[in-house]
């Protein structure tokens, strides 16, 4: 009796007990619309036209959505606040689902305190701050001043950050600490039949080390020269540690006192990864959030390579990218590897994209194929921008999200 007394109240007082629905959501890119500088940037139409083009009938299942994603480090914080809160008002006042996504590792411009350690003359100086960027070996000569990104095309991009830094985990600690109460404080008071409209938080971008902030072997020398004589080799997936470019990862393989000499290993960049999203974990499920809305993003680009466990931790759900096998995800053998070690809740296509005919067959093939497993919880298309004008993949979408009975 006094368990069922327990379960009654959990059910009144809890808006995470509920069976979770399944989502299709579409991410908004940071800056094509919406930018979290600016909080009116974020317009009701803008929502209410995703969501009429989505589909979302509460009859079935599958529910559509929107992702944004808030850098933490890339704008002040008040101003985030300010836009999130926006965010998060308009997804109720529209009945939009939504999640929201937490980066500190991609997109860190707003904190030169940090990371600049090497420029005199721009704010944040201080040659400290060597210790919180990654390095090209174990001492902190080897700081990196320059990085590299191809999201499509190659962009210069500041140095990645030593995840292992006691400094860099201080200041991520204390954003998650401003900004997940705002997120928790508005989903508890959602009306209960709008509490399904909190799909969840999301920490990590594709997390790892050397991909999405690459740099070349003597890259410091190119900083000053023309950007159009940079190398434009790129990465390499396949080829592990290094990329194919220059080895980096040293800095936090030290800092977290793995050890301090000889050549970093990939198993040295997954056990890094792996502590750096679960030390994120802990610190938001002492915040409050529940492990069944709480997903990380791991990269992942080698068949099996070792950072697809990375997204594995005890407080929440994993998550991966999903360009190669979105047609399936079954085909992909380091996601089902990893999987078959978890015991989350759920797990969730946190970045997917079809790369199929733009066609509706197919692209609801696709989207069928990833969230007929139960436990996805949703699948997550980027970006927005490049769908919105494609009928045939929106009446895709409106299709899965329609006709999905309740598991």
């Amino acid at each position: 009796m006094k368990f069922l007394c327990l379960l009654l109240l959990l059910c009144v007082f809890s808006p995470f007990v509920a069976a979770e629905p399944q989502y299709i959501l579409v991410n908004r890119a940071p800056g094509n619309g919406w930018n979290q500088n600016n909080p009116d940037s974020f317009k009701r139409e803008d929502f209410e036209a995703i969501k009429a083009a989505l589909g979302d009938d509460k009859a079935h299942n599958v529910r559509g959505g929107i992702s944004f994603i808030f850098s933490y480090f890339h704008s002040d914080p008040e101003t985030i606040q300010k836009s999130l809160r926006h965010f998060l008002q308009l997804s109720q006042e529209t009945e939009t689902p939504v999640l929201v996504v937490l980066d500190g590792e991609n997109w860190w411009g707003a904190r030169p305190d940090l990371w600049n350690w090497w420029d005199k003359t721009r704010p944040g100086y201080n040659p400290d701050n060597r210790f919180n960027v990654e390095w090209t070996g174990w001492t902190p000569d080897d700081a990196i001043k320059i990085a590299w990104r191809n999201w499509g095309r190659q962009i210069r991009v500041l140095p990645p950050p030593n995840l292992m830094s006691k400094r860099y985990r201080k200041e991520c600690h204390k954003m998650q600490a401003q900004l997940i109460p705002v997120i928790l404080d508005w989903a508890r008071v959602l009306p209960t039949e709008k509490r399904d409209l909190f799909v969840g938080i999301k920490l990590g971008w594709e997390s790892s080390i050397g991909v999405n902030s690459f740099h070349y072997p003597n890259g410091n020398a190119l900083l000053d020269k023309p950007e159009k004589d940079d190398p434009q080799s790129g990465t390499k997936a396949d080829i592990l540690p290094s990329r194919g470019v220059q080895t980096i990862g040293y800095a936090a393989v030290k800092s977290a006192r793995m050890r301090a000499q000889g050549e970093i290993t990939e198993a040295d960049q997954a056990e890094v990864v792996r502590r750096h999203l679960a030390d994120l974990c802990r610190q938001a499920a002492k915040i409050g959030v529940p492990r069944e809305k709480l997903f990380t993003h791991a990269g992942g680009w080698k068949k099996d390579e070792l950072l697809y466990r990375a997204a594995l931790n005890p407080y929440s759900c994993p998550g991966w990218s999903f360009y190669q096998h979105a047609n399936n995800p079954r085909e992909d053998s380091g996601v089902q590897n990893a999987l078959a070690k978890s015991d989350a809740p759920a797990w969730a296509a946190v970045e997917w994209m079809f790369f199929g005919p733009r066609e509706t067959a197919p692209w609801k093939n696709a989207l069928s194929n990833t969230i007929s497993d139960p436990r996805c919880r949703f699948v997550c298309l980027y970006n927005w921008e490049s769908i919105k004008d494609s009928a045939p993949i929106l009446a895709a979408i409106r299709q899965t999200t329609s006709h999905i009975a309740p598991h």
